[in-house]
């Protein structure tokens, strides 16, 4: 018999470690090459691992397990040969005219999934978002249909399923009885222990260092977006009918902040030691709330971008962080962070500098405000800003300095344009 070892593989070069979060083949099957075997969560993403051999496969570790670099995962019997397939499944039909393969088509092959599908280990098992999710519903993963490859669960799946409807015989007791139904309700006193996910640890971890280990302050201003709802109002359509993508305000924002960070250089740097590293490019790390919770991967050369591939790669990296398929290499890097806590109704909050970058511009919930303009009281378009910047590298005056022109851009977006 001959045996090989599956072990843990290099993820990244900052990476040490891994969470088995999913097994996709059973315990004893058969797989082929390079076909995935598992799914690992790591700090940044989650990764499938193939079969390096085919064989008969012998699980090691379990499902939820913490598995350092290089540690053994499972075992892989390559002397085992495939298993053969049923008489009915060897069978070959005499080969038939188009004609009367489109006018007679096989009623099990319409109706019932592969047998490769069922077959699958994969089949009606979630992705870690999409468990995420159902979980938070209370719903089973067995009652949700998966769409995904070979009848695996996807976000997009978890995030449209619909609890069903329990049997009316399970309920009798509690609809003759709802005043006590109402009462055990409000008097529960149970409670669930959770295993905090492996990106959610990281972001914990990461959170309480950027706290204990930076001289973070906060300054705050206000801008007045009249300027730049006007501008979108008037060339939206058009917009979208050459780009195919909207102009939101995440695009804008981000070439604000990248033309002042190229005028100043020490809102963009890092503290590296005893040395500062300055940066002649902006990527802006564009914070993503997913299931699994909040991401940051950036948008590289951001000072370079026209507003249309800004948008289109953030709608990119959004779509992929959400499905959990962003590679370690998107994850990487940002100069500057940027966080929307306004798409959730937040009005002001003093966001956590994004390590190792220096600085992180939190935007808030736009809300008509009564402002003095020119003497005169008029109902205007607010949005409260914060810069939550690192003392040790940034100065207080260049914090303040850096918001008021981002501030002064915003409320003129035309010099934007202009460059001016």
């Amino acid at each position: 018999m001959s045996v090989i070892d599956i072990k843990v593989p290099e993820v990244g070069e900052s990476i040490t470690e891994v969470t088995l979060s999913q097994w996709l083949k059973e315990d004893g099957s058969y797989v082929e090459v390079d076909e995935p075997i598992c799914e690992f969560e790591s700090d940044k993403a989650t990764l499938e691992l193939p079969a390096e051999k085919a064989g008969i496969i012998k699980h090691v570790a379990a499902e939820g397990d913490d598995l350092e670099i290089g540690a053994l995962v499972a075992k892989i019997d390559t002397s085992a040969t495939a298993p053969e397939k049923s008489e009915d499944e060897g069978k070959k039909e005499e080969p038939k005219s188009e004609s009367e393969q489109e006018i007679q088509p096989k009623k099990e092959d319409a109706d019932k999934p592969s047998r490769e599908q069922k077959e699958s280990y994969a089949s009606g098992h979630p992705s870690p978002a999409g468990a995420k999710i159902l979980r938070e519903k209370g719903i089973d993963p067995s009652e949700v249909k998966g769409t995904g490859k070979d009848g695996r669960i996807t976000t997009e799946d978890a995030q449209n399923a619909k609890a069903s409807e329990k049997p009316k015989s399970k309920e009798t007791k509690e609809q003759a009885t709802p005043q006590l139904a109402a009462h055990r309700h409000a008097f529960s006193r149970e409670e669930r222990r959770e295993k905090m996910s492996r990106m959610r640890r990281t972001i914990a971890s990461r959170l309480v260092s950027a706290k204990n280990n930076t001289a973070m302050l906060t300054t705050f201003n206000e801008v007045d977006l009249t300027a730049v709802m006007s501008l979108r109002k008037k060339y939206q359509d058009k917009f979208v009918e050459k780009h195919g993508i909207k102009l939101g305000f995440m695009s804008i924002f981000s070439k604000a902040c990248a033309k002042v960070l190229m005028d100043m250089p020490q809102v963009n740097a890092r503290l590296e030691e005893n040395e500062l590293i300055y940066h002649d490019y902006v990527d802006i790390s564009i914070a993503i709330s997913t299931p699994n919770g909040l991401v940051v991967p950036p948008v590289k050369n951001v000072e370079s971008l026209s507003f249309a591939d800004i948008e289109k790669d953030i709608k990119r990296l959004a779509d992929k962080a959400r499905e959990g398929n962003l590679s370690l290499e998107e994850m990487s890097g940002g100069t500057f962070t940027i966080t929307n806590g306004g798409v959730f109704g937040s009005l002001v909050s003093t966001p956590i500098i994004n390590e190792p970058q220096s600085a992180i511009l939190g935007m808030h919930t736009i809300q008509q405000r009564p402002v003095a303009v020119n003497g005169n009281v008029e109902i205007r378009p607010m949005m409260y800003l914060a810069l939550s910047y690192d003392h040790r590298v940034i100065d207080g005056s260049t914090s303040v300095t850096f918001l008021v022109k981002v501030k002064e851009i915003l409320e003129d977006p035309v010099s934007l344009i202009l460059d001016i």
